[in-house]
C-alpha cells in the first residue's frame, strides 16, 4: 500500500500542488452550483444534498475523488459571506493572505503548548500580542478562540485576582457569554442592568453599583459594539464609575475593538485604556479565517492566575535553563498558532490599510440607512454606530418580519439577522464585505420590499 504523502516535510509542496487546484476548482464549482448567498430548500433539503455527495463517510475502502467531493458540497451548501447579500453576522469574508498564512500553520502543525513544539510561532506570538495590546492602550494579550473564550477569560482573570465573591455587572446588552461565563465560574448572581435604548446607561449602571453586593469585589463589563445594533456603551463615564465604586472594568470590544486601525474612527473608543481586560476578535473587524480572538490585559501579573506545570511540557530545569514557559497563556493545551495570519495580515495591509477597510465598512452601513431612510416601505431602526443597520418594512407585524427574512433564507436569495429592540422585531444587516458597492445595498432592499405582503 502507498503511503499517503504529508503536508509538511521534504514531500510536502509537491503533494501539496495538485491538491491545492482540486480545492481551488471544487471551491468555485461548488459556489457556481450554489448560485447565490446561501443553499436553496431550508435546511432538510441542504441536508439531503449533503449526504447524498458523501454517501458512506467511512467507507471500507478510500475514494481518491473524496477531497473534491467534500469541498464541492461543503462550497455548495455553505453561506457565503464574500456575498453581499450574505450580511446577517459578525462573520467576516476573509482576506485571501489571511487565508494563505493559514495554509501554512496547517502544513506545519505547530502546537503552542510547549516551545520545542513551536520555537518561532511562540515568539511571533509575543510579538504581536503585544503590538496589539499597546494599540489598544494596554500591556500584553492572550490569543483565543474568539469573544466568548476572551471574556471567560476576564472574569477567570478577576475572579483569580479579587476572589470567588466578585460580581459582575452589566448591561442587558452585553454579550451571552458575560453571564455564562459568570454561571461557570461559580460567581455571585450577575447584577444585569436593563439597557431599554440599547446601551448602558450610566444612571442606571450607578444605580446597580450602589444596590450590589456590600463590600463584596466587582466587575463591570462594558459593551463596545453590541451583537444586536453595533451600540457603544458610554465608555469614560462607564469607566469613572466604576473607578468611584472600586470595581474592576472588563470592556469587550469583539466588535468595535476594529476601530482601534481607523484614524477616522478611534475617538469612538475613548475610555478604552481604562479598562482592566479588553475582549478584541478579529475575525469580525478584522477580516481573519476563524479563529482569531484576544483578551488584552493592562497588568501583565493577572496572567500569573494561568501558571500551570505539567512536567513533559514546562519542567522547573528546561525553565531556569531558558526554554519559553508557554501554558500560562492559554487555558488550551494543544493550541495552533493562529497568530500567524494575523501577522501576515498586518505585515501585509498595514494599520492603514486595515483602517481603510473598517472605514469602508461602516461608510456602507451610512448609505445603507440614507437608502432605507428614503424608502417609502421601509423603517430605519436608527443611524448605524459600526457596521450594523436594523430595518423593517413599514407598518409590518413581527410575523410579517420574521417570514420575510425566512423566505429570503429558505430561497437562498439573501441571509439577513433578526433582533428585537424596542419591543418590536428588526431585520439586522451586518456588513463586513469591503467590495459590498451601492447596487448591492439597493439589491437587498429591493429583495426584502418584493418578499413582503401588501
Amino acid at each position: 500500500m502507498t503511503q499517503p504523502p504529508l503536508a509538511s516535510g521534504p514531500e510536502g509542496p509537491a503533494a501539496l500542488r495538485p491538491l491545492l487546484a482540486t480545492v481551488l476548482d471544487a471551491l468555485d464549482a461548488g459556489a457556481r452550483a450554489r448560485g447565490g448567498p446561501l443553499p436553496a430548500g431550508g435546511p432538510d433539503a441542504v441536508a439531503a444534498r449533503l449526504r447524498a455527495a458523501v454517501g458512506d463517510v467511512l467507507p471500507d475502502d478510500g475514494d481518491p475523488d473524496a477531497l473534491r467531493a467534500l469541498v464541492h458540497a461543503l462550497a455548495e451548501g455553505s453561506a457565503d459571506p464574500a456575498d453581499p447579500l450574505c450580511a446577517a453576522h459578525l462573520h467576516c469574508p476573509p482576506l485571501a493572505v489571511a487565508t494563505a498564512a493559514d495554509l501554512a500553520v496547517s502544513a506545519l502543525n505547530p502546537s503552542l503548548d510547549s516551545w520545542d513544539q513551536a520555537p518561532a510561532a511562540s515568539e511571533l506570538e509575543a510579538l504581536v500580542t503585544r503590538a496589539i495590546a499597546r494599540l489598544a492602550g494596554l500591556t500584553d494579550a492572550l490569543v483565543t478562540t474568539g469573544g466568548t473564550e476572551a471574556n471567560h477569560l476576564a472574569l477567570l482573570l478577576a475572579r483569580e485576582r479579587h476572589g470567588p465573591g466578585l460580581q459582575l455587572v452589566c448591561g442587558a446588552n452585553a454579550h451571552h457569554s458575560l453571564p455564562r461565563a459568570a454561571w461557570l465560574l461559580g460567581l455571585p448572581d450577575p447584577v444585569i442592568v436593563p439597557t431599554p435604548a440599547g446601551a448602558l446607561d450610566p444612571a442606571a449602571l450607578a444605580a446597580a453599583l450602589a444596590a450590589a453586593l456590600p463590600d463584596g469585589p466587582l466587575i463591570v463589563a462594558a459593551t463596545a459594539g453590541t451583537t444586536d445594533a453595533g451600540l457603544i456603551d458610554p465608555l469614560p463615564e462607564i469607566a469613572a464609575l466604576a473607578a468611584a465604586h472600586g470595581a474592576r472594568l472588563h470592556i469587550d470590544a469583539a466588535y468595535a475593538g476594529g476601530l482601534l486601525f481607523s484614524d477616522r474612527r478611534r475617538t469612538q473608543l475613548t475610555g478604552l485604556t481604562a479598562a482592566h481586560t479588553v475582549t478584541l476578535d478579529l475575525h469580525k473587524l478584522g477580516w481573519q479565517p476563524i479563529a482569531a480572538g484576544l483578551l488584552a490585559v493592562r497588568d501583565p501579573t493577572d496572567l500569573t492566575a494561568l501558571h500551570h506545570r505539567a512536567d513533559y511540557l514546562n519542567a522547573d530545569d528546561d525553565t531556569e535553563a531558558g526554554l519559553p514557559d508557554l501554558l500560562g497563556r492559554s487555558l488550551r493545551t494543544t493550541r495552533r498558532p493562529d497568530v500567524l495570519k494575523i501577522a501576515v495580515t498586518l505585515k501585509t495591509l498595514g494599520r492603514t490599510g486595515l483602517g481603510a477597510l473598517v472605514d469602508q465598512v461602516c461608510e456602507q452601513a451610512r448609505e445603507l440607512a440614507a437608502l432605507i431612510t428614503d424608502h417609502p416601505h421601509l423603517e430605519l431602526h436608527s443611524p448605524p454606530t459600526l457596521s450594523t443597520v436594523l430595518f423593517r418594512p413599514t407598518h409590518a407585524t413581527d410575523d410579517t418580519v420574521a417570514a420575510v427574512r425566512r423566505r429570503l433564507l429558505t430561497d437562498g436569495r439573501a441571509v439577513l439577522g433578526r433582533t428585537r429592540l424596542d419591543g418590536r422585531l428588526w431585520l439586522k444587516t451586518t456588513l463586513l464585505n469591503p467590495h459590498t458597492r451601492p447596487a448591492d445595498l439597493a439589491a437587498l432592499l429591493t429583495l426584502v420590499e418584493g418578499n413582503t405582503p401588501t
